[in-house]
């Protein structure tokens, strides 16, 4: 199946160390590491790690939308950047080798004209021949409307693909108006979308079932973290196990879950190892300092170890 992943809000991650982070000293830091970033790229970049083609399409602007441009062909990731006049964001992580503590510092992007949203539309709306799976990825551009969002959902399915969302608060609102094939939020959003404050793992099944009833989704993940994830459709719930591993970082293991997931979807896999792939290639991410996605030894290794201990919930 042909995938496109969709990045509205898209960053170059630039990351380095230092030793003994203090206020109002100039601290000399290690040489910088430039990353692609942003939820659907992270994504197709993790699929052409799991040898599954897709296309990442995102805004890009300025110098830092053409070093993004750079450092996805670099990946080897088929792009389809739609201009932008607004400068592509930089985010910055930076950590402290004596701490081992890590500092994350996120820019809010620039605002995309109405023209380029509807250029954003019509390039979506035009793509040929139109995927089967799109995966809606990451946070929205300052001031953009979500209902964005719910119109490109709308757009997608009328072409009859399978949407994945993977993003939150009014945009992921926005998209379930439409409704999705794959869901994927953690304890918090869940609760949020059910309007149910205290939400345990056990409640989770039926919170996730409620959000299916109502045509939201029809399948979900919600990823607990060392809790693993529940599988869960309208008849069936399944608890998948986070592998005990040593974590390094957490960043990208998100992503990288979506990535895992999409990869079995793309081949027509079943739903259980689809859910196993998601987690396997989620805890390989934490195996990895900085900024890294997973590597595919360790997720091959960790879903070897995951496909037989799906259990089923009550």
């Amino acid at each position: 199946m042909k995938v496109l992943t969709i990045t509205l809000n898209p960053t170059v991650d630039k990351s380095s160390e230092v030793a003994n982070i203090k206020p109002e000293k100039k601290l000399r830091c290690a040489p910088p590491k430039y990353e692609p970033g942003g939820g659907g790229i992270n994504v197709s970049r993790g699929l052409v790690r799991l040898g599954i083609n897709s296309t990442a399409l995102f805004t890009s602007g300025g110098r830092t939308g053409k070093l993004l441009e750079e450092l996805l062909l670099k990946e080897k990731v088929d792009i389809l950047p739609v201009n932008t006049q607004g400068e592509t964001r930089e985010n910055f992580t930076i950590v402290d080798t004596v701490s081992n503590e890590q500092y994350r510092f996120g820019m809010p992007g620039e605002v995309v004209s109405n023209e380029e949203v509807n250029k954003i539309i019509d390039t979506i709306s035009n793509f040929s021949p139109f995927p089967e799976i799109v995966v809606i990825s990451g946070s929205l551009p300052p001031e953009m409307d979500a209902a964005v969002l719910k119109q490109i959902t709308a757009i997608a399915k009328q072409k009859k693909a399978k949407v994945v969302a993977d993003t939150s608060g009014d945009a992921l609102t926005a998209i379930l108006e439409e409704g999705v094939y794959l869901l994927k939020p953690n304890l918090g959003e869940l609760s949020r979308l059910t309007g149910i404050e205290t939400l345990d793992n056990e409640a989770a099944d039926e919170a996730a079932k409620k959000l299916i009833k109502e045509g939201k989704a029809q399948m979900i993940v919600v990823s607990m973290g060392p809790q693993g994830a529940y599988l869960v459709t309208a008849n069936s719930c399944l608890h998948i196990p986070a592998p005990s591993v040593k974590k390094l970082s957490t960043v990208g293991a998100g992503d990288s879950m979506v990535a895992g997931m999409v990869s079995i979807l793309a081949k027509n896999g079943s739903a259980t190892q689809m859910a196993c792939m998601g987690v396997a290639c989620g805890t390989a991410a934490t195996m990895n300092p900085g900024t890294g996605l997973f590597n595919v030894n360790d997720a091959e290794r960790l879903y070897n170890w995951l496909i037989d201990k799906a259990v089923t919930v009550k």
